[in-house]
């Protein structure tokens, strides 16, 4: 609410304790500054932060204790903690797309099978635009295979590295690359 209209409450109601809940810090350092210049004692004004424990008793509010709190992420109908990566993770699909590439290499060769194959998703989804990117994603396996790489996340991390470079060089955009390299 507005400063005039908690002052007005507060006079209307008189409270013997205040305890602001709504807002940034300064939001209720201010609500609690309100309170006392309509007569709560400052003793009976408490500001807390999330999780603090305020025991009301006896017409006194006091804090009494505390208890680990967070954010918790709510996704449909997953609940749980949210972490760093998460939301990093989230920004980028967000903000830059997503592109897949996925690759069928022949295990005793080394050579493409099949793809790549690409797909997007918030990024420019044209599919002739990605020709350019599959004759660079070709070489650099072949290279690759040929200096002796030839495990499938090794081989992965080459897609991600020349998609990520293309992507960087041609387009101005870091997207995430989920590349999916498999051997038959």
């Amino acid at each position: 609410a507005a400063a005039g209209e908690l002052l007005y409450c507060y006079n209307v109601v008189k409270p013997k304790n205040v305890m602001p809940v709504h807002g940034e810090w300064r939001h209720m350092t201010a609500n609690a500054e309100l309170a006392i210049s309509t007569g709560v004692k400052p003793s009976n004004v408490v500001v807390v932060d999330n999780g603090v424990i305020v025991d009301l008793s006896v017409g006194r509010a006091k804090v009494v204790g505390a208890v680990p709190v967070g954010y918790v992420y709510v996704d449909g109908q997953s609940i749980g903690d949210i972490t760093e990566a998460s939301i990093k993770d989230r920004l980028i699909l967000g903000e830059e797309g997503f592109i897949s590439v996925i690759v069928v290499i022949d295990s005793q060769s080394g050579k493409i099978v099949a793809g790549p194959d690409i797909h997007a998703r918030g990024f420019a989804e044209d599919l002739e635009l990605f020709n350019e990117v599959k004759g660079r994603i070709e070489r650099a396996l072949t290279g690759a295979v040929a200096g002796g790489i030839n495990g499938t996340h090794q081989l992965s991390q080459v897609v991600r590295k020349t998609v990520g470079s293309w992507v960087g060089e041609e387009h101005r955009r870091r997207p995430m690359i989920v590349p999916v390299v498999i051997e038959v």
